[in-house]
């Protein structure tokens, strides 16, 4: 600054970068792309159906980025504490369970059996309710 600039002066270099910032804000939003209108009412139907394809693949790619940002950050914040991630959620994950052995079996049709676990069966109510009871239905 030269000694006979007024103070006020001082400033205007600062505010000319705001300004010129602010403008060059500005410009990129009107450079940045715009939402499409498409009409979907006449498209042929391939076309429909290419581009369900390509959306459903952006989502997919959409979903997979956002869940790999996610266990990036999760794994950076285990490694911070010394721990694994893991060793936090558990190594074995869900676990698929083991087929369950029948325990009972229909009457009349070998082939219709129940664990005993979940809903009853339509023919074991209708055998229970017949008069037989669940030991007759048990398999030996």
């Amino acid at each position: 600054m030269r000694h006979w600039e007024p103070l006020w002066q001082l400033n205007a270099p600062h505010e000319r970068t705001i300004k010129d910032m602010k403008k060059a804000v500005k410009a990129a939003k009107a450079e940045a792309p715009k939402a499409v209108e498409i009409d979907l009412d006449n498209m042929p139907l391939a076309e429909l159906k290419a581009l369900q394809k390509s959306v459903a693949k952006a989502i997919d790619g959409f979903e997979a980025r956002r869940l790999a940002a996610a266990r990036a950050e999760l794994e950076a914040r285990a490694k911070e504490l010394g721990v694994t991630l893991q060793e936090v959620v558990g190594a074995t994950g869900a676990k698929a369970g083991k087929p369950v052995a029948a325990k009972f079996r229909h009457p009349e049709n070998p082939e219709l059996t129940w664990s005993g676990r979940g809903r009853k069966p339509v023919w074991f109510a209708e055998a229970l309710d017949s008069g037989k009871s669940e030991e007759d239905l048990l398999i030996a």
